[in-house]
C-alpha cells in the first residue's frame, strides 16, 4: 500500500514509552503515514505528559477514558478502532508496542515487506540490548538475518498487518473475553490462505512486559505469577 497508519497502545511506563515514540517519529518513510498513540487508562499524572508531548511532537493521542468505560487493557477496542481506521484510508495498519525502540529504516522496510507472496502479517524479530534474540521470539534465537515464512504466531511488539489481511477478517469477530490478541490473528492470516513472516534482518530493541511489571515475576517467582494470572483472571490469550 503507498499509506500506513502506525500505532502504539500505552499503559504507565511512560519514559520508556517517549522512547518508542521518539524512534517511531524519526523514522525514515518515503510514503506517507500518520502515528496514533492510544493511551489505555494511564494515571493522571502520564496521561498528562502524553497529551504535552502529543503537541509538542506532533503524534495524535486518543485517551481511551474518551472512548470506554472498560477497565485496562483495551487491546480489542485499540484493533477494532486501528482496523476501522486503516480500513477507511485503504492503508497498511502497523503495531509498534511501548516496549520497543524501533531503527530508522524499520518501519519503511516492513512496508516494503507487504510486496512478498501472500503477505498477511510482517513482524520484526526482538531483541535485548546486546542484540540477542529475546521473547517472545526465542525459539527463532537462529533466524540471523533470514526472512523466513512461519506457521506460529507472530507477536504484535512490532508488526504490519497488510490491508489486503485487514479487509479480509474483522477484529470484531475476536473473543471480548480475551486480554490479548496477537496469536488469534495470527492463526487467522493463516486460515485466510496468508503468509506470515518473521525479518530476522530487522530486529527491533525489546523490554519484556515493561508496561506490565507484574509479569516478570514470570522470571523471578513464578509461582507467584501463576497465582496473580489465573486467580485476577490477567493475561488472557
Amino acid at each position: 500500500m503507498d499509506k500506513l497508519h502506525v500505532i502504539t497502545p500505552v499503559k504507565d511506563s511512560i519514559e520508556l514509552t517517549k522512547q518508542t515514540i521518539r524512534s517511531v517519529l524519526e523514522s525514515e518513510l518515503n510514503i506517507p503515514y500518520n502515528y496514533t498513540v492510544y493511551n489505555d487508562f494511564s494515571t493522571v499524572e502520564n496521561t498528562l505528559i502524553l497529551e504535552k508531548a502529543s503537541k509538542s511532537l506532533g503524534f495524535r493521542l486518543i485517551n481511551l477514558s474518551d472512548l470506554t468505560n472498560h477497565p485496562s487493557p483495551n487491546y480489542l477496542l485499540v484493533l477494532q478502532h486501528a482496523q476501522q481506521e486503516a480500513l477507511a484510508e485503504k492503508a497498511d495498519l502497523l503495531i509498534v508496542e511501548s516496549d520497543v525502540v524501533v531503527k530508522k529504516d524499520t518501519l519503511q522496510k516492513l512496508n516494503e515487506a507487504t510486496k512478498l507472496p501472500q503477505c498477511g502479517i510482517a513482524a520484526s524479530v526482538t531483541v535485548d540490548e546486546q542484540g540477542n534474540v529475546n521473547y517472545p521470539y526465542q525459539h527463532f534465537h537462529d533466524i540471523g538475518n533470514q526472512v523466513i515464512r512461519t506457521t506460529k504466531h507472530c507477536s504484535f511488539c512490532c508488526s504490519l498487518l497488510t490491508y489486503d489481511f485487514l479487509k479480509t477478517y474483522s477484529f470484531k469477530e475476536l473473543d471480548p473475553s480475551k486480554n490479548w490478541y496477537d496469536v488469534t490473528i495470527s492463526h487467522e492470516a493463516l486460515k485466510h490462505g496468508f503468509h506470515n513472516y518473521i525479518f530476522g534482518n530487522l530486529p527491533v530493541w525489546h523490554r519484556p512486559h515493561s508496561s506490565r511489571p507484574w509479569k516478570q515475576l514470570k522470571y523471578s517467582n513464578p509461582l507467584k505469577y501463576y497465582w496473580i494470572k489465573f486467580t485476577k483472571g490477567y493475561d488472557k490469550i
